[in-house]
């Protein structure tokens, strides 16, 4: 009994598994869990939703049995982690809590509610899936670039907002007159600025005078470099902390082969 419930264990709980990457276990409840995302976007076309409306059904019931199974095997396996040490414990920590959100937005639809976006909670299950083995190292080395960057990181973000001010402020004082509905004030004319800045170019705003139009060229040709600045910036981070993590793997494998 006992170490039946050591494998469990050891297939459920990511920090309990012997081996790198995920459990074949957690590897199939990561399949679930996409397909019950995919399902749940799937169910918002009416048209789906009227002509399969059993399979649906069916669908979800699978999943409500599928992890309460799996929530009540990590409440008996909570126990065997140290870092728990019991139930309760178990229960107060945030991957506890998520699948808690995800069994009520599963066991919503059969008291008569539909809570379909609340059932996207679901997809928060693959980022804490997404601790283990190599998912887990990327998401350190993004955090990590992050971290390094943040500085450089605040000042472009500083410097697209006031891009983004002197951009609306601009359009503002050429287009107010002219088209009040969509420049006669600086909030107004942030949207214009936004979608511009961005690339995105949405064109239900444009500028119709000369002048606007000059400006709304020079705009968008610095929103080039708006997007450009965060990107390099983490391109290079990212190329820094993957290369230190390359330099020092490559020393305590010098310093396992010497000893």
């Amino acid at each position: 009994m006992h170490s039946a419930r050591r494998r469990l264990a050891q297939e459920l709980d990511p920090e309990l598994y012997p081996r790198a990457g995920l459990s074949p276990l957690n590897t199939f409840l990561l399949a679930f869990i996409v397909a019950s995302i995919i399902i749940g976007i799937l169910e918002t076309e009416p048209v789906l939703r009227e002509d399969w409306p059993r399979f649906f059904k069916l669908a979800e019931f699978a999943f409500v049995v599928l992890f309460l199974s799996e929530f009540a095997g990590r409440l008996i396996c909570a126990p065997l982690n140290p870092r728990y040490g019991n139930i309760l414990g178990f229960l107060r920590s945030w991957p506890a809590l998520i699948d808690v959100a995800v069994l009520v937005t599963l066991v919503l639809p059969f008291f008569g509610l539909e809570p379909t976006l609340l059932r996207m909670v679901r997809a928060l299950r693959i980022l804490r899936l997404a601790r283990l083995g190599r998912f887990s190292i990327a998401l350190s080395h993004l955090g990590e670039a992050f971290a390094e960057r943040r500085y450089e990181l605040i000042a472009g973000f500083v410097f697209s907002g006031l891009l983004l001010l002197c951009a609306a402020t601009a359009l503002y004082l050429v287009e107010g007159g002219i088209q009040p509905e969509a420049f006669g004030s600086i909030p107004r004319a942030l949207w214009w600025a936004v979608a511009t800045l961005t690339t995105v170019g949405y064109g239900d705003v444009v500028p119709v005078t000369g002048i606007g139009r000059v400006l709304a060229a020079f705009t968008a040709l610095a929103g080039i470099a708006v997007i450009a600045i965060p990107t390099g910036i983490m391109a290079a981070a990212f190329t820094d902390v993957i290369r230190k993590a390359r330099q020092e793997a490559q020393k305590r494998k010098e310093k396992k082969d010497g000893t």
